[in-house]
């Protein structure tokens, strides 16, 4: 995942921070851009306006993105990567180039309606073995203090997007929560910095990652759905795990005395491919769930006022690690090509139906697939698959998938044609030897869809790197024979 406005405090606090940042009730979503053949910003630009989307938070801060959203009305939180935190931690001078490039350019010449930096990106998470721990703290105070020289502190506020990982409950009840041991220190020190900034505390949560790392958990307890029997803590009760999971931070931040903390949720959201609980259906369930509540003002048990959120994520990315899990690349309301996956009630006057991306055009229609005469015990077979998905996106095959009932030879036509459409449908790209061949006959199968790239600007680009690739392509196959056999 990646990592949404403030969520509500005492009346005074709401109303300094309304006067200072003027933030707007609607939904946010994360724009992120980890794809092969990205859709134009102007056109996802026009697509969040479509949408009545009036927040977006991006994952940093690219010079032709925030040109598309000038004057668009759209309220930004920029992003700074995680690999940029230790020069930006050990250098004021750093900080301030950045915020003078991303920020300052920006919010006073180009219209960009800009209201929290985002130090970092899940920068505690376990997985990472502590490589941030001494940088983030440091960026973001060199970050804030940057701003406040730019006169920008009082419009736009220095956060750090967190995973929901940060904080634990020795039980199932949120009144238990704390911050994680390990990181127990510097949490504090970074709450303290919020607090004292007037900024908010930044949490992704995700139902999802529950039943994903879990078999045994309730699944309606995923959703929004009035799980039974509901959790007592104490007299608030907890249908749901994302009310859960929330109050367990309030409680962590109570019990250190940072109760009040507005509490952005950066991320939240459903994966629609890559695992047997990634489907559209889940994704159309939860996600109008949670809109529901969010559109009907509803808190949680610790924080009954509105929440204000982040929808993760707004288009799928076909080049998202899949480290975490192959449903990385499918977490987009919308496919890559800007089309909707789903009905989705967003909040605005437009209903349940989602509005798509306007002028996207398609390659042709064409495909290319396992030849019907080829040799499945040929030496050729398995490298080719290895290779074309290693380069290419095979997530949707697989286990409980989208593709996951393909025989053996409907999953080499899908590896094969996700290679082929990735390199622009470049005849050299269907030259798996002796096993491939382009088709203008569509080899889908229900919901298993054989997609056709877009086109876009890029496509030049991807065309010379392809061609590279195939010049090379009989030596790494070579390569990967010795690695695999």
């Amino acid at each position: 995942m990646g990592g949404g406005m403030f969520g509500r405090c005492d009346f005074f606090v709401v109303v300094v921070l309304v006067v200072l940042v003027g933030s707007v009730r609607g939904i946010g979503v994360n724009w992120g851009t980890q794809s092969t053949h990205p859709l134009s910003p102007s056109k996802v630009v026009k697509m969040l306006k479509d949408n009545g989307i009036q927040k977006v938070k991006l994952f940093d801060a690219d010079p032709g993105i925030l040109d598309a959203l000038k004057k668009s009305g759209i309220q930004v939180m920029v992003g700074i990567p995680n690999d940029m935190l230790y020069t930006l931690a050990n250098s004021v001078e750093a900080a301030e180039k950045w915020v003078s490039k991303n920020v300052s350019k920006h919010v006073s010449s180009g219209g960009v309606d800009i209201r929290y930096v985002a130090v970092g990106n899940e920068p505690f998470l376990s997985t990472y073995n502590g490589t941030y721990e001494t940088t983030t703290l440091p960026a973001l105070q060199n970050i804030q203090a940057a701003l406040t020289k730019s006169g920008l502190s009082n419009r736009v506020k220095a956060t750090v997007p967190l995973n929901a990982d940060v904080y634990q409950s020795s039980s199932e009840k949120p009144s238990d929560g704390i911050f994680r041991p390990d990181i127990n220190s510097v949490m504090l020190q970074i709450v303290k910095f919020l607090n004292d900034n007037g900024a908010p505390f930044t949490v992704n949560i995700y139902p999802f990652i529950s039943l994903y790392a879990d078999p045994n958990f309730p699944v309606d307890y995923a959703f929004f759905n009035g799980y039974q029997p509901a959790i007592n803590d104490n007299g608030r009760t907890y249908d749901n795990v994302f009310d859960a999971n929330h109050d367990t931070l309030v409680w962590a931040l109570q019990k250190n005395g940072f109760g009040n903390l507005p509490i952005i949720v950066g991320e939240i959201g459903w994966p629609t491919d890559g695992d047997r609980n990634a489907n559209l259906q889940y994704a159309q369930h939860f996600n109008q769930g949670f809109m529901s509540r969010y559109m009907s003002g509803k808190g949680t048990p610790m924080r009954p006022s509105p929440i204000d959120a982040y929808l993760f994520s707004l288009i799928d990315e076909d080049a998202k690690s899949i480290q975490p899990g192959n449903f990385e690349r499918h977490w987009g309301m919308f496919y890559l090509d800007g089309k909707p996956k789903y009905q989705l009630n967003l909040g605005s006057a437009r209903g349940n139906g989602l509005v798509g991306a306007d002028g996207v055009d398609h390659l042709a229609k064409k495909w290319c697939v396992l030849k019907p005469s080829a040799n499945l015990n040929d030496d050729q077979v398995a490298p080719s698959v290895a290779y074309a998905c290693q380069n290419a996106d095979c997530t949707s095959l697989g286990f409980g998938t989208s593709c996951g009932n393909l025989d053996v030879h409907g999953n080499i036509s899908y590896a094969f044609n996700s290679y082929y459409q990735v390199n622009d449908q470049m005849d050299s790209a269907c030259k798996f030897p002796g096993l491939s061949m382009i088709t203008d006959k569509d080899p889908s199968v229900g919901d298993c869809k054989f997609r056709i790239m877009i086109q876009t600007d890029s496509a030049g680009l991807h065309g010379k790197v392809g061609s590279l690739t195939i010049v090379l392509f009989s030596f790494l196959l070579l390569l990967c024979c010795n690695l695999l056999f």
